[in-house]
């Protein structure tokens, strides 16, 4: 084959541009630092990149977003039901201090005051939020725990689905005979003939509500009422709606009926006479919340129970159903604990609550067929893994704890009273000479002694159940720190994995795409001697012709 001058010249000038490109693809690698930068340079690490960099934009999402984020939010959560341990058990201590029979005025005092502040205090902490959501709210974040302010225009008609272990017993003490007197009025005809006969106790049943201060009627009426009527009126969309009175519906364990009873009479806890209930009837006290029950009925609800062949129904289910219109700052909203229907009324000029209603809202309506929804908030944090973050109220912030702080309160301001007056009469005693007079209060103090002695017994007893309650809310709550803990353990394992798969993938990502920097330093720094001994052979190849071989 015949080799011309040309032939040589293309030859070389097609391997000096081949030199060229090899020159220009590795400058662009040092500079990018990259082994491609076009998908067709090279298709098998083009669809290898595009996969381990969404990998790795996912595993950065877990471990430097949500995992960071699911932390936080349970470490609010931690910090908060271990504030709410510290309360509960300092309450155990106050009710434990209650519980001593030999305390002085002074000590009671103090109590007192110590159980209000704690049971003021209690229900805040459930107010814990995170990043502008409410931490222990379910699925409503944006809703506080508890009432921020006083509420008088909305009524909430709830539904407190219990069981018979809601219902206890007590004594009850009526010293009513006594309470009015004063060192001016001891004389006179109401109290005058006070002796030890008029204090009588007796044995009570009592279902006590999740609130005090409940309405008679949803337009927000409270304490003695006139009418035990129902209301009936359309709301906003058309539909007509009836509140009834307060009523009590359980399962007849006879004959397998739902029964429905209703309040027999509505008053106050001041009135002596709301302690006294037929055998099947039901007295509501509005003040404190509490429905008094006959004793028949007393063991009719007692006999209920739930039949385990029947999956979906309790038979040993007692549904309460009461409105309340007044809500006081810190009481925990409804709307988090039952099934209720919120109706926001409309208002008068005097800002009293009028019809039409304004809106109604209806909350929780499942938990009245059974079904309850936990309203678990879970943030992915792994591949195909997530973790619940949040804790509901139900799980430590019960009613309960602040209506059992109203009884401890309410039972030693009752002996409190009582010790005031016998002190009272002593002391009016001791100024009187007249005998008439000093027959007079003595009785009275024979009768303050006694109904003094009753109630110390069942403050007592009182506070000695009432240890045993906070005790169950104190192991409702550790219980609750406890999942909160465990929980956040799991984060941390899931974190150290995350941490590792994102090592991994950035590796292996790196390891796919980025260039040996020696290695190209190298190849570049060959090419280009490469390049200048092409051109120094070339030029002088070039120089060459046929003619100077002739």
């Amino acid at each position: 084959m015949r080799i011309t001058n040309k032939i040589m010249q293309r030859n070389s000038l097609s391997n000096i541009n081949s030199n060229k490109e090899l020159q220009d693809m590795l400058t662009t690698q040092m500079s990018t630092q990259k082994k491609i930068n076009r998908a067709s340079d090279d298709p098998v690490i083009a669809i290898r990149a595009l996969r381990l960099r969404s990998n790795v934009t996912e595993v950065t999402q877990y471990y430097s977003k949500n995992i960071p984020d699911a932390d936080s939010w349970l470490q609010v959560t931690e910090d908060a039901l271990k504030n709410t341990s510290t309360i509960v058990t300092k309450m155990i201590e106050q009710a434990t201090r209650g519980s001593n029979g030999d305390l002085t005025s002074d000590d009671r005092k103090i109590i007192i005051e110590q159980l209000k502040a704690l049971g003021d205090e209690v229900y805040k902490t459930g107010d814990a939020s995170y990043a502008g959501r409410y931490v222990f709210t379910g699925y409503r974040t944006d809703t506080s725990l508890s009432f921020q302010e006083p509420s008088k225009n909305v009524t909430y008609q709830l539904t407190e689905q219990l069981d018979r272990t809601a219902i206890d017993t007590f004594t009850y003490v009526d010293s009513s005979k006594i309470n009015g007197w004063t060192a001016s009025n001891f004389d006179d005809a109401s109290i005058s003939d006070a002796n030890e006969s008029h204090i009588q106790t007796s044995q009570c049943y009592r279902l006590r509500l999740a609130y005090s201060d409940v309405d008679q009627k949803p337009d927000g009426s409270s304490g003695v009422l006139d009418s035990l009527g129902s209301i009936t009126y359309t709301d906003n969309v058309g539909v007509t709606h009836t509140i009834n009175t307060p009523s009590i519906s359980y399962t007849d364990d006879a004959t397998g009926n739902e029964v429905t009873v209703g309040v027999t009479k509505s008053g106050l806890s001041t009135d002596p006479t709301m302690y006294q209930v037929g055998d099947n009837e039901i007295n509501l006290i509005t003040d404190t919340g509490e429905l008094i029950i006959g004793k028949d009925l007393y063991a009719k609800l007692m006999s209920t129970k739930d039949d385990p062949t029947t999956a979906g129904v309790s038979e040993g289910e007692i549904k309460v159903n009461y409105s309340k219109t007044n809500f006081t700052a810190d009481d925990l909203r409804p709307e988090h604990y039952y099934a209720c229907r919120a109706t926001e009324w409309n208002t008068d000029a005097a800002g009293n609550n009028v019809l039409p209603v304004y809106k109604e809202i209806m909350y929780n309506e499942d938990y009245l067929k059974g079904i309850v929804d936990k309203q678990s908030i879970e943030y992915d944090v792994g591949f195909n893994q997530t973790i619940r973050v949040n804790s509901t109220a139900d799980e430590s912030y019960n009613l309960g704890i602040g209506r059992e702080v109203d009884d401890l309160v309410a039972a030693l301001q009752k002996v409190q009273n009582l010790e005031d007056i016998k002190t009272g009469i002593e002391k009016k005693i001791s100024q009187t000479t007249n005998d008439a007079d000093l027959e007079i209060l003595n009785n009275q103090l024979v009768a303050a002694t006694k109904a003094l002695d009753y109630e110390k017994n069942v403050c007592q007893k009182r506070f000695e159940k009432g240890i045993t309650s906070f005790q169950k809310y104190l192991d409702d709550t550790s219980l609750a720190i406890t999942n909160v803990g465990t929980r956040s353990s799991k984060l941390e394992l899931i974190k150290g994995r995350m941490q590792n798969q994102k090592t991994t993938f950035e590796t292996l990502k790196s390891e796919n795409e980025d260039i040996d920097i020696t290695e190209v330093a190298i190849q570049l720094s060959s090419s280009e001697m490469t390049y200048q001994a092409a051109l120094t052979a070339t030029g002088k190849i070039i120089q060459n012709t046929l003619l100077n071989y002739i």
